[in-house]
């Protein structure tokens, strides 16, 4: 237990470094189960995750669901129930339209009813084996297995929850601040010690925050585009070193897309890495790189293997050459994978 103490107080705090990556389950072991399951969380962690990633969307009474998006026909059987077929609908989210099932037109009773699927069946055709045997999980049931987890192997298992779509929420009646800080409360999560990296591409959300708990607050940084909040803030101006200045002014992570950090040609390959995590870190900063992957059709062109986009490549190499980088954490559908790059 003392360990596991040292473990979180070294990496959640602005405590020296550890020297490998800390990797992060994104959505779990999503790449050998349904993401956002309690299965694939128990095996990330199995598989040596230090934290385990829940996306968090609203139920229509107010309950933090974890699903990768608000419309969950594409990761739960919700589309074969006939009980529900009259709530498929299209809406607009972030600018976008938008056709399907909504986590905020059902309350937190009718989405247990539902069970996860396989978001991307055609890549990861043997998860599809696992479609129908796990229910949606809540925040606080993710932050449980995290718990049961560190308490059953003297680890200390974080969470990394990010708030999606919050300007979208608060304009349909369930803004998630206010609840968010309440459940970080309950759950004895605010503190600048707490196993806990709070992530959001919105910029408001996390600024005001930032006043109200002392928890670590990530701001997320797309390879192109803005905030929803901020249009008048690209995210490539957030990443110049004035850009980091102003993150650090409310957030102790960024965490941007991986090509961000190492660039990739117009054929795919990995060019030099750029200067993104030295200016990060001179602004006091921690990075975070998002998702590596270890199939052909997500990896750069030098790692891949044969022709098939579902193939797996050389994702244990592709780690190793982050983690020189000098980046502090690595989020992945594969820990197994992604450990075996840091041995």
């Amino acid at each position: 237990m003392i360990r596991a103490i040292l473990t979180a107080l070294i990496l959640f705090t602005g405590a020296p470094a550890v020297a490998q990556p800390l990797i992060i389950a994104h959505r779990g072991a999503s790449g050998e189960r349904p993401e956002h399951t309690r299965s694939a969380y128990e095996l990330a962690i199995e598989q040596g995750a230090d934290v385990i990633e829940p996306d968090l969307v609203m139920s229509k009474d107010g309950v933090f669901i974890d699903r990768h998006e608000n419309e969950i026909g594409g990761t739960t059987d919700v589309a074969s129930r006939p009980e529900y077929a009259d709530r498929k609908t299209t809406k607009t989210i972030d600018g976008v339209s938008t056709t399907g099932w909504f986590t905020e037109d059902f309350t937190l009773a009718e989405l247990k009813t539902l069970r996860a699927r396989e978001r991307l069946p055609q890549v990861r055709t043997a998860n599809v084996a696992y479609d129908g045997r796990d229910p949606i999980l809540t925040f606080d049931e993710v932050v449980e297995i995290a718990r049961a987890a560190s308490a059953r192997t003297g680890r200390s298992i974080a969470v990394a929850p990010e708030l999606k779509h919050p300007t979208y929420f608060a304009g349909i009646g369930l803004p998630m601040e206010d609840a968010f800080v309440a459940e970080l409360e309950r759950l004895n999560l605010t503190g600048a010690d707490a196993p806990i990296i709070i992530q959001c591409f919105e910029v408001g959300p996390l600024e005001r925050l930032s006043r109200r708990i002392e928890a670590p607050l990530a701001q997320l940084v797309g390879a192109g585009g803005a905030p929803q909040d901020r249009p008048d803030l690209t995210y490539a101006q957030m990443i110049t070193p004035e850009g980091l200045k102003a993150v650090a002014a409310y957030a102790a992570w960024v965490a941007p897309d991986v090509t961000l950090v190492i660039p990739r040609d117009a054929q795919g390959r990995s060019t030099a890495p750029s200067s993104l995590v030295a200016d990060a870190h001179a602004a006091g900063l921690k990075v975070v790189v998002w998702t590596v992957r270890a199939e052909n059709v997500f990896l750069p062109l030098e790692r891949r293997s044969g022709a098939l986009p579902a193939a797996h490549g050389d994702m244990a190499g592709y780690v190793r050459t982050l983690a020189d980088t000098g980046v502090d954490a690595i989020f992945s559908d594969f820990p197994a994978l992604a450990r075996e790059g840091l041995h």
